[in-house]
């Protein structure tokens, strides 16, 4: 054992850093699989929790087994980097094929592949240690061990939803943290050259992996592409991972689906050829209803396809949308066929755009509104469901001018009944007065808004020339819920319990939506 005077030798340097990146590559990969697990299948708390607890479980397998690694450590060590490096780099690539090829088995691919992960990543400190073991007293060497494992974590989770996914995208990023792995090996190679035996094969090994894994970052793109026209079932036209979310655009040409189609973490936000029917639904009774609506916000909605129906009323004299994703309104008012959509409604001089979190920008936004729509994704998971909560509404009604109007997409009463009719309640709960109505959309079926204000619903005498699908000889049975739909017990969802989040999931789940 050295003499703590003497100072770390090059090949104990040499390891820490090693340590340092496999760290870091470990972390990649399991926040990698949480983040398509909760784009492909929903419910972020759920994947996530699931997801990880699982990782850390085969993480414990890992380390146990390491223990019947006792001869020939390096070599181990060498061969574990780059299955690692193999299996990690492409699990990104892997899910997205799975879910595109296989999508009934894609959980089980999901897990098998986090726990293969897990298990290697289990194996690597532990043969690290041991090797360290040889000159580094005990003490120190747990102590800059977890040093540099926890150092390597920390950079990953600062660095992974800041830069590398909105940069490189997850399957760029997999790849990317697979080489590192590689060359951890390579380095390994090189530091016990002396020890290894069949140093060509372990060589020839080390090349291949880093061969492969460049490969496939050349390819990242056509993969990315050929999974997601798979998954969409049309071409995408485009395709970005913000901070946020994945947003993708489709278009086909054929019968029946010609047109753009927007989807949000694989979810179906509009298609063109229907989607008026939705806006004109989600924006005129409220508006029409107001009949001298001045100022105007849409939270949300970030298509602009919302603020182009508003803008049909000339007495409107600002509107302000406020969408989370800076990555949406700039595709949405940039892009010239996306432009053509929404009527270059992003680009209005009435228009004045705010790239905020609502519920934050509402909490510290004093302003009052004569209309506010209110335009979010379903609460798929618990960072949207808290938008749906009484707290959310309670900072809606601060906002609402005495004589103004709310509406709110609220999801299928037909498919989610008890979800549609929780948010009616919640809406109440704050002491607003709650309107609900429906109204038939093909690509999604039976879908539901909210009016909320301070004053009953009164309906419009008159509405915007040029409307596609509403007239006011049609409106009145849009606000006629039938018995299937009619309104069931609820509870309201608050902060504290999210319900709405629980009861959406159990409810399009049966579905298989």
């Amino acid at each position: 054992m050295r003499s703590p005077a003497t100072g770390p030798r090059p090949v104990e340097v040499a390891l820490l850093a090693s340590v340092f990146i496999v760290s870091a590559c470990g972390l990649v990969y399991e926040l990698a699989a949480g983040a398509l697990a909760s784009y492909l299948l929903g419910d972020s708390v759920l994947q996530f929790s699931t997801v990880i607890g699982s990782y850390l479980f085969a993480m414990g397998v890992g380390s146990y087994l390491s223990r019947h690694f006792e001869r020939q450590l390096p070599a181990h060590f060498l061969r574990i980097e780059l299955m690692v490096a193999l299996v990690g780099g492409a699990l990104p690539a892997l899910l997205f094929v799975a879910h595109a090829w296989l999508p009934a088995s894609f959980r089980f691919v999901l897990y098998a592949l986090v726990l293969l992960v897990g298990t290697l990543v289990g194996l690597e400190i532990p043969l690290v240690m041991r090797i360290l073991k040889r000159n580094v007293a005990l003490k120190d060497l747990v102590s800059q061990v977890l040093t540099f494992d926890y150092l390597g974590a920390l950079a990953v989770s600062l660095a992974f939803p800041l830069l590398l996914v909105p940069q490189l995208g997850l399957i760029r990023t997999g790849l990317l943290f697979g080489l590192m792995n590689a060359l951890v090996a390579l380095w390994a190679l090189w530091l016990f050259r002396h020890e290894l035996r069949r140093w060509r094969a372990h060589a020839l090994a080390c090349g291949l992996t880093l061969l492969a894994l460049s490969g496939g970052m050349v390819s990242a793109e056509h993969i990315t592409s050929w999974a997601e026209d798979r998954m969409y079932q049309d071409p995408v036209l485009f395709a970005i991972t913000s901070p946020y979310q994945r947003i993708v655009v489709s278009h086909a040409s054929g019968e029946g689906r010609a047109g753009y189609r927007l989807f949000l973490n694989g979810n179906l936000q509009f298609a063109q050829r229907d989607e008026y029917r939705y806006h004109e639904a989600l924006v005129h009774p409220a508006m029409a209803a107001h009949g001298a609506a001045k100022r105007v916000a849409v939270l949300g909605g970030g298509d602009g396809m919302a603020v182009r129906e508003i803008l049909k009323y000339p007495g409107v004299e600002s509107v302000t949308l406020v969408e989370l994703d800076p990555a949406m309104t700039e595709l949405f008012s940039q892009q010239p066929a996306l432009v053509q959509l929404n009527a270059g409604a992003l680009r209005s001089a009435k228009l004045r755009i705010v790239n905020a979190d609502a519920f934050s920008w509402l909490e510290t936004n004093r302003e009052t509104f004569d209309v506010i729509v209110v335009d979010f994704p379903d609460p798929t998971n618990f960072s949207i469901g808290k938008l749906y909560t009484n707290s959310f509404y309670a900072l809606l009604d601060q906002h609402l001018a005495a004589s103004g109007y709310a509406v709110i997409q609220t999801t299928s009463p037909l498919v989610a009944r008890k979800s549609f009719w929780t948010v009616v309640a919640t809406i109440e709960s704050v002491g607003l007065s709650a309107t609900p109505y429906h109204a038939h959309v093909p690509s999604f079926g039976e879908w539901g808004y909210v009016l909320a204000s301070r004053r009953p619903y009164r309906a419009p005498s008159a509405l915007p020339a040029g409307l596609r699908f509403l007239s006011l000889q049609n409106l009145a049975p849009l606000f006629d819920f039938p018995l299937d739909m009619a309104r069931v017990p609820a509870e309201v969802n608050r902060l504290s319990n999210q319900v709405l989040v629980t009861t959406y999931e159990a409810e399009w789940g049966r579905t298989g939506h």
